[in-house]
């Protein structure tokens, strides 16, 4: 059994929060829009991390990550990328990305709203954290927290990290001092 952190669209800033939803964790997820190479450095420091950049992430960021990401854990085959469009409507790339890989799981952000739902069409659970950053349209950060055994995914749950609103230290590099 694996238990997994799921995030998106930090854009630069890690909420402490994180740290104590994700202290049990095994791993974190970062769909995308990360908003620079210190949030994937604190990230490591912390756990290990799987990741994919987004489209506002710099040259640094897309040369850590890549843009689509194709992994098996738990005997679920995983594929994570950032702009995925949303359940039945799929961008070419996203279509692209799927195409051929048996995805059980297909994880994505970019659009700023929590969302999981099994879809018919490409036959997996479509899984968007939401957006735990503050910059964007959202009202309210969000992650998720769930465990992978044996090929399920169990005791999922929505985090609600508080309300959108701009934090004084963008980075909290204290935290590992």
């Amino acid at each position: 059994m694996k238990k997994i952190g799921l995030m998106s669209d930090t854009h630069g800033f890690v909420d402490p929060k994180i740290f104590e939803y994700f202290k049990d964790v095994d791993e974190i997820w970062h769909a995308g829009d990360v908003g620079g190479l210190e949030v994937i450095e604190v990230l490591e420091k912390f756990k290990p991390v799987r990741g994919v950049y987004g489209n506002i992430d710099d040259h640094k960021v897309r040369a850590a990550w890549p843009k689509n990401q194709v992994f098996e854990l738990e005997g679920m085959k995983i594929v994570m990328t950032h702009i995925g469009g949303k359940p039945y409507k799929y961008s070419k790339d996203t279509v692209a990305a799927l195409e051929g890989q048996g995805a059980d799981v297909f994880v994505c952000g970019h659009s700023h709203i929590c969302l999981v739902q099994f879809d018919k069409k490409i036959q997996a659970l479509w899984m968007n954290p939401g957006a735990c950053g503050f910059k964007g349209f959202h009202k309210t950060k969000t992650i998720l927290r769930f465990e992978i055994s044996n090929k399920n995914i169990q005791n999922m749950e929505l985090i609600e990290l508080g309300p959108r609103v701009k934090p004084e230290a963008l980075i909290p590099d204290q935290l590992f001092e």
